[in-house]
Order: structure tokens, then sequence, then C-alpha cells
């Protein structure tokens, strides 16, 4: 039960990751693509009825950590409360320049809360990116299963790390990108004409440091935490998963280049699951491993709740799903096609 539970909370956060990615990626590029204000408001209405709905699984995500591994959730949100703070901050500064942009028509407020949103789509791909780098390098763990990590130190990777090193940065820039190219090809999707031409351009400008980051993490991962291999040479099939993370990128600059922006957006997805997927295989059985002392690993064994515990929120886990999943797919059919601002733009 603990893996299959491992595996759920692992599915939910690359649900977030997905979804919640593009709304990050449209609010990363629209300040850059979008030249006039009629085409920032198609932007913000590409997204408009899903953003918080995609943020649900965030949430879903952290209550389910925090009741099949709650050892896991007390030691990570007490170690990572700094950036959990500002990931916080971020999240609210997002809302409020998405929902008070259209409410105040004053272009000085409209440019101001543009930023706003521009600004902390930016940092939080970066702080998202940078604490998947903080779970897969490690931390400091004690004895007593707690930790705790300043903002930075040395930029090095030791015994005495900051939640910001080298590989860490990699990893948050590595994010920032990637859920950039994935928001173009949304934009892409969902818009026409020269919005929808700049955004296909920034793909273009912008695969090429994407590759060449993802060869980096890839490699630095490797030296950061070689234990990640352990799981990939005792199944091999599983080196399957690196080699499909190259393929889909491949996918995403032919079929972006062809103007196939659905297909192009569907090999986005399937490389940022992908990239989610390795890193879980990676770690697995190890949630939040130690820097120090790798018998303080928070293991599923260790971290797990009872068995009885789990084998009845499986029962309520899946029916509270199958109405997560009902709502997005009725959501996401009402929202298909593209945006349309005279028939009625989001908050316009």
């Amino acid at each position: 039960m603990g893996t299959i539970w491992f595996w759920l909370v692992a599915a939910m956060l690359v649900m977030y990751v997905v979804l919640d990615g593009f709304d990050i990626g449209v609010g990363v590029l629209h300040l850059f693509v979008a030249k006039t204000n009629d085409e920032r408001r198609m932007a913000l209405a590409s997204i408009g009825p899903v953003w918080d709905g995609n943020e649900v699984w965030l949430i879903a995500g952290g209550g389910t950590l925090y009741f099949a591994f709650p050892l896991v959730y007390a030691s990570s949100f007490s170690g990572f409360y700094l950036p959990l703070m500002i990931v916080l901050w971020l999240l609210i500064l997002r809302g409020v320049g998405i929902e008070l942009r259209g409410h105040i028509n004053l272009r000085v407020w409209e440019v101001f809360f543009d930023g706003l949103f521009a600004f902390s789509s930016v940092l939080l791909a970066v702080f998202y990116g940078a604490a998947l780098g903080n779970v897969i390098r490690g931390v400091p763990l004690g004895e007593d299963s707690y930790f705790f990590l300043p903002l930075w130190t040395n930029w090095r990777v030791g015994p005495s790390p900051g939640i910001l090193d080298w590989y860490t940065v990699i990893g948050g820039v590595l994010a920032l990108v990637a859920l950039t190219v994935h928001g173009g090809l949304y934009l892409a999707v969902k818009t026409e004409g020269a919005l929808q031409k700049r955004a296909r351009k920034a793909v273009a400008l912008l695969w090429g440091p994407l590759f060449v980051l993802t060869l980096i993490s890839l490699i630095a991962t490797m030296t950061v935490r070689p234990q990640s291999l352990r799981n990939y040479n005792a199944h091999t099939v599983a080196y399957l998963i690196p080699v499909g993370v190259m393929l889909s990128l491949a996918g995403i600059l032919v079929l972006s280049r062809r103007h196939d922006d659905k297909a192009a957006f569907r090999a986005s997805v399937v490389y940022l699951v992908l990239m989610m997927v390795g890193a879980a295989v990676g770690l697995y059985p190890v949630l939040l491993p130690s820097i120090t002392d790798s018998a303080l690993d928070l293991t599923v064994e260790r971290s797990r709740t009872g068995l009885y515990a789990l084998h009845v929120g499986m029962i309520w886990w899946g029916f509270g799903m199958l109405l997560a999943i009902g709502y997005f797919v009725v959501m996401y059919r009402m929202f298909r096609g593209k945006v349309d601002l005279h028939s009625g733009g989001y908050g316009h």
C-alpha cells in the first residue's frame, strides 16, 4: 500500500505540473508575446476559466501527502518553511494579478497587474524547479527527521547546503524554460493571428536552451545523486524514460515547426510527465533523502501511516478523484476551441 500511495502522490504532482504549468508559462510569456491590451486580455482569457481549478491539484497533492506520509509532510513543511511561504505569497500575487487586472480599467493599473502576474509566474517556476532539485539532492535530516535550510550558503552541494545552490538553480532555470515552452504551446493552441505567431516564435527560440538544460540536468543529477541510477540499473526498461524525454523534445520542435500546435502541446505534456516520472523512479522508495546519512532517509515504509488508514483512505480518495476528474472533463470540454474576446473574454 505504501508503494501505491507513493505513486498516487507522484501522479497528483504530475497533474499539477502539466495543468498549472501552462498557466505559469502563459504568465511568463504574456508580457513578451502580447503587444497590445487586447492581446494581453486574450492571453489571460486563454487560462481564465481553468487556472484556479488547476491549482486544486497542488492542494490535493499536499493533502494526500499529509494523509499517506505524515512524517514526510511534517519534516518537509518544517524544513522548507521559508520557500513555502515565498511560494504561498507568489500564488496569492499571481491570483491578484489575474483577477484584478480585468476589474480596474485604468491603464496604469493594467500595466501593474500585468507585471505582477509575470513576476510571480517567473519566480513560481524557478522555486518549483529548485524545490524538486532539493528533494532529489537531499536535505540534512537529523535523527528526529527534521532539518533546516537557509535560502543559500556557499552555493555548493555538500553537507550544509542552502535551498539554492548550483544544482537546484539548474533545476529552477530548467523548470522556468520548460514551463514557458509549455505555456507558449498552449497559447498557440488557444489563440490566432499575431499572438499565435509570436507564441510559436517564442517556443522556437526556447527549444534549444530547453534541450541543453535537459541534458545538463540529467548529467548533474547523476553527479550529485548517483543513487538515482539504482532503480534504472535494476530495471533496465526504465531507461526508456530518458529516451522518451528526448523523443518528446524532438516532437515539440518538429510539430511546432509544422504548426501542428495541439500535437506539439501533447508532446510537451509527455516531456513534463516523463521528467517527473523519471525523478520519481530515481527516488523510489525514498521520499526525502538525507545527504548526511542514508540510514536517515524518509522512505515509504518508514514514513507511511497505518495500513488500515491507507486502505480506507483509498476508497475516499478514489471517490474524490472521480469527482475531480469529472469536473475537469466538463470544464475543459466547455472551454475547448480558440479564445474569442468578442464573445465574452474572461474578466471583461
